[in-house]
């Protein structure tokens, strides 16, 4: 599926610890805490809470924080849709990637069971 490339350059420039409060939001108003959201983030890119917090403080954009990821090698079995876009054809892989964590962050929210959403098994 194609984005606009205003679309991709919006997703790459955006720093993900303004995105980050709302994922916590999310997911605690539905049940989950932040734990489980540390989790499901560092399963999709390999950083634990301490990086994870140093990314935060410097406030590093979306193409920053997925450069510096080490992407699960099962994320490509992250599928679905999320904001209209069908994540296995999003064609520019950063955009891809950040839906991919969004597409976990509403699994979560939404109830769906840890081993689902880290595609266990």
């Amino acid at each position: 599926m194609k984005t606009t490339p205003e679309h991709d350059e919006r997703i790459a420039k955006m720093k993900f610890s303004s995105v980050y409060p709302h994922y916590i939001s999310k997911v605690e108003k539905k049940g989950r805490t932040k734990e489980e959201l540390h989790q499901v983030i560092e399963w999709l890119t390999g950083f634990d809470y301490k990086q994870l917090q140093e990314l935060i403080e410097n406030q590093v954009t979306f193409e920053t924080f997925f450069e510096k990821a080490n992407l699960n090698p099962n994320a490509h079995f992250i599928k679905g849709v999320i904001c209209g876009y069908r994540i296995e054809e999003i064609e520019t892989p950063l955009t891809r990637q950040t839906r991919y964590l969004d597409k976990l962050v509403d699994e979560l929210a939404n109830g769906r069971k840890m081993e689902k959403i880290l595609r266990v098994g």
